[in-house]
């Protein structure tokens, strides 16, 4: 299309770059004679993106202010629909990363202080990212391309089906991974994203695939940017940690705030020494408090995840290491990698799913409690059958939580089986009950006593709690338990409720009544 002329008026001088949907040249203004940036719309493209393009001119007429590119004319030649917009002579932000902290926050400032004027005027960019902003020679911030902007009273929002992601995944907000409504405040979670990016050099979150990447967006909290890049002002990294909260409430309210905290970096007369950045929090993210007494275990527990799906372990290994605690320290996808990754990593607990392609982890479970008997394996499973239950019980599971339970019972579920409790997850403990209740009753080489120690046992107490608990003394309840770890053949008074559990000498029933 070089030379031609659109609409009588714009001659076409340059090809400046290619998309999916449209060409930008760089243009003559016949009539103003001033340079100008064309985008025009490719023929083959469907209506709704016609749409958006045209809702991009609709969108940026209403906008005008110096970090904005400005639009000058919309219309059509022919076959071709084109965008007549600001020329930009510039450079892409991208080309400046990693970048001097007082140019971040300088670059920040300016891109928030333009957000700003655009949210007041009733528009919400939601396509936030470095290939989106362009630097003048000047230092003048130009945002770009408000193809993907809304009215924040949503006239435009039937033209985007109901839960659809839209925007470039390593800076979408975790509301946009999710597809829930949208205000301001998902531009300011993906400027932090730019920041943390332009700051350290790498994206807070990426994978090799976009299903990760979302999960990540949604459950995994950034590095602090001074474990990537020290020495960075403490008032920057707290600016962008606060604008990448995963809450909106807990980020900034306005981006003339978030204006307001870079403006702040750029007032220090120096550097400031290094310190341990704090996150802004509004309230306390869910599942942070442990519910199992720290001090009754080493506080560090390494977890190692065996699960043939990619998202869901990746979603858990989010979740995991967001509590404190505990790490997780190898992923893998069948019960021969698990196995494996045991002995390369020294896990505390094993997450272990029963199903997976090759071994799976019924299988591998008794050779992991016969190699690494020091290891707590916890199935975490969808199925729950009756025979699965027993028979990872049988080989020697510590506990069996189904998939379906909450983020603040698995985490409990690690915490109990590291100290020696038998874990059986809501739904479980039912259905074992109903399968020893079929079976009918046992013969049973415990008497009263050592039933009821043995429970309270099952139950997760510890020698003091039994005795409190059966109201006798405490060398009476050690007594006792060693006759019957002798009695039994078994290592110790855990594997002995678990033996009883099994055989059904005591009942998950019962443990209710401790």
């Amino acid at each position: 299309m070089i030379g031609r002329i659109l609409g009588e008026r714009y001659q076409i001088e340059e090809l400046l770059g290619e998309g999916a949907t449209a060409i930008v040249y760089r243009a003559k203004d016949l009539r103003l004679q001033r340079t100008v940036a064309i985008k025009v719309l490719m023929p083959h493209v469907n209506d709704t993106t016609r749409k958006r393009f045209e809702r991009e001119a609709l969108s940026a007429a209403q906008l005008n202010h110096p970090g904005i590119m400005g639009i000058y004319d919309v219309d059509k030649d022919r076959e071709y629909h084109y965008l007549v917009v600001e020329y930009i002579n510039g450079q892409p932000l991208h080309n400046l990363i990693p970048a001097d902290p007082r140019q971040v926050a300088e670059i920040g400032k300016q891109i928030c202080m333009a957000l700003d004027y655009a949210h007041n005027t009733g528009f919400i960019h939601r396509d936030i990212k470095p290939a989106n902003i362009y630097i003048l020679p000047n230092g003048q911030v130009k945002i770009m391309d408000f193809g993907l902007a809304i009215p924040s009273d949503g006239e435009f929002k039937r033209l985007t089906a109901a839960g659809t992601v839209i925007g470039t995944p390593a800076y979408l907000s975790p509301e946009q991974a999710q597809g829930h409504p949208l205000d301001r405040r998902t531009d300011l979670y993906s400027t932090g994203i730019v920041l943390y990016e332009m700051v350290t050099g790498v994206l807070p979150f990426d994978a090799d695939d976009i299903g990760s990447i979302l999960l990540q967006q949604v459950k995994k909290a950034a590095t602090p940017p001074s474990q990537i890049m020290p020495g960075i002002p403490v008032a920057l990294e707290n600016a962008i940690l606060r604008a990448l909260e995963k809450k909106p409430a807990a980020r900034f309210p306005t981006a003339k705030e978030m204006a307001d905290a870079l403006e702040a970096v750029l007032k220090e007369p120096t550097a400031p020494p290094v310190e341990k950045p704090v996150a802004f929090q509004e309230e306390s993210p869910p599942y942070r408090k442990a519910t199992t007494p720290l001090d009754k275990f080493n506080p560090t527990i390494r977890i190692l995840l065996a699960d043939d799906h990619n998202l869901t372990r990746q979603s858990l290994a989010y979740f995991l290491e967001d509590v404190p605690g505990f790490i997780v320290v190898g992923q893998a996808a069948d019960g021969e990698e698990a196995f494996r990754l045991i002995g390369e990593n020294k896990p505390d607990v094993i997450l272990l799913d029963l199903n997976m392609p090759g071994t799976s982890g019924l299988a591998i479970l008794p050779r992991i409690r016969q190699a690494y008997p020091e290891v707590r394996v916890l199935v975490l499973t969808g199925r729950d059958e009756n025979t699965y239950i027993m028979q990872a019980l049988r080989a020697g599971a510590h506990g069996y939580v189904l998939k379906a339970s909450s983020e603040e019972q698995l985490e409990k579920s690690v915490h109990d089986v590291m100290l020696g409790h038998l874990v059986l997850g809501h739904g479980v403990a039912e259905r074992l009950v109903q399968d020893l209740l079929e079976r009918g009753p046992a013969q049973v080489p415990l008497d009263a006593i050592e039933k009821d120690i043995l429970t309270c046992v099952a139950a997760g107490y510890d020698n003091p709690e039994v005795a409190h608990q059966l109201g006798m003394p405490e060398n009476e309840v050690a007594r006792h338990l060693m006759a019957i770890i002798d009695r039994l053949g078994v290592k110790s008074k855990t594997d002995a409720a678990l033996m009883a559990l099994r055989a059904g000498w005591i009942s998950l029933d019962e443990l209710h009544k401790f």
